[in-house]
């Protein structure tokens, strides 16, 4: 529970500019209360406290300004940023690191019972106002602008804008790849170059996807050895922040710089 906490608070602080500490972010952030209200009341809910869980989730409401059904099923990492408005319904399903607006719908377009609310996948960002709406799919990393209104599934890595929604950019496999390995190194690639000179962009991606293809000639080569008899250690990539290290220069420190000689 306080290892789901912290991830709540973490990603906070990873999404959101504006926040400075973790009290701060327990105590004023409206997303975060409906979150843990949520976990607490989708707990009760599959206990069979049906009443108990309705009541808290209509305690959150007034609370927050967020309506979150407790049946609803809720992943990891979960952000919901300014929030009033919001609203999830109970057979929604939001997979990991979620991020949801102000005025978003996750709603059903059936009085039936069984699924008839939306399934988001992982890292799926859907934008103010947007209304996302019956039991279609969400692909992983797709992003639902403001306003939006979307009834049809939507693939993996797509864009979607207007009413009704259509999508306006899908990425391609090669670009989800780089994404994946900038991912693993800890560094946001498509932050970093988006208003970079195209040379420059080109040229970390192509050191991405040279770095994807070493990553995966290794990774066979390791399960080879392995299938072998042999032992691989299995050691975690780190991020670049862990490799921001002062250079090693041995006994004798840094090299002395020369001085030039007066003419």
């Amino acid at each position: 529970m306080f290892d789901t906490l912290k991830e709540d608070i973490q990603c906070v602080f990873e999404r959101d500019p504006a926040a400075r500490n973790a009290f701060e972010v327990l105590t004023n952030y409206p997303g975060l209360h409906a979150t843990l209200l949520h976990r607490m009341g989708h707990n009760l809910w599959n206990a069979g406290f049906k009443w108990l869980a309705r009541t808290l989730s209509s305690f959150s409401r007034l609370l927050t300004g967020i309506e979150i059904h407790p049946g609803a099923q809720i992943g990891r990492r979960f952000l919901i940023d300014h929030g009033m408005g919001v609203v999830i319904g109970e057979t929604a399903e939001v997979g990991n690191d979620c991020t949801l607006y102000q005025g978003v719908t996750l709603g059903g377009t059936s009085w039936d019972k069984g699924k008839r609310h939306p399934t988001l996948a992982s890292n799926v960002v859907v934008g103010a106002g947007a209304k996302v709406l019956g039991p279609i799919q969400i692909g992983q990393g797709a992003r639902i602008g403001s306003n939006a209104v979307v009834v049809k599934d939507v693939p993996e890595g797509a864009t979607v804008v207007g009413i009704p929604g259509h999508v306006v950019k899908q990425k391609s496999a090669r670009a989800r790849g780089r994404e994946a390995m900038a991912e693993k190194m800890g560094f946001d690639a498509y932050g970093m170059t988006r208003d970079l000179p195209d040379p420059v962009e080109h040229a970390i991606n192509r050191m991405l996807d040279h770095m994807e293809a070493t990553d995966q000639k290794m990774d066979r080569m390791c399960e080879t050895i392995r299938g072998l008899g042999g032992d691989v250690e299995n050691v975690r990539l780190p991020t670049l922040d862990e490799a921001k290290m002062e250079p090693n220069y041995g006994k004798n420190g840094p090299p002395k710089k020369r001085r030039g000689k007066n003419t």
